[in-house]
């Protein structure tokens, strides 16, 4: 390292990278106060890698669930459970917490729910055609009262 790359800090060099990602995970912390830093990146360059292939081919990549899960756990501090895991997704707090995305490519913006799942809350994770996300968190108890089967959850409707 030198003055091209680096500056002297107290006795030691410090690399302009090492700068700029300390600059870059306060920003990250000020705009995801609640989430894991380092799944971060992950997020972003997942969406920009779903937003290019589809710009190149005209296709979408099977990836929208994971951004929606990644979402949960940046924006809420949601701690994902294990992808064998059944009931819900992850937990906040003491809150058991499913999450449901609507792909760029909804049309009717409409998510099934399995109501024999074990959570208090259902978190809605919409990524628009311009992959812009918005989200809709759902105590259960405001869900229509149905202890099984499929529940068909709109957008709108909450």
């Amino acid at each position: 390292m030198n003055f091209d790359n680096a500056i002297w800090d107290d006795g030691e060099w410090v690399s302009w990278d090492e700068i700029n990602q300390q600059i870059q995970y306060k920003e990250w912390r000020a705009k995801y106060p609640k989430g894991d830093v380092s799944l971060i990146p992950i997020f972003e360059q997942m969406i920009i890698t779903a937003q290019e292939y589809f710009q190149s081919t005209g296709n979408h990549l099977q990836v929208y669930g994971v951004i929606g899960e990644l979402f949960a756990a940046i924006t809420h501090g949601i701690k994902l459970h294990k992808v064998s895991a059944q009931g819900s997704d992850g937990r906040m707090k003491d809150d058991f917490i499913e999450v449901k995305t609507l792909a760029p490519f909804s049309t009717t913006n409409t998510t099934s729910v399995k109501m024999t799942g074990n959570f208090n809350k259902l978190l809605i994770v919409n990524i628009n055609n311009d992959f812009e996300i918005s989200e809709k968190l759902i105590d259960r108890a405001k869900l229509p009262n149905k202890q099984t089967g499929i529940l068909k959850v709109k957008w709108s409707d909450y």
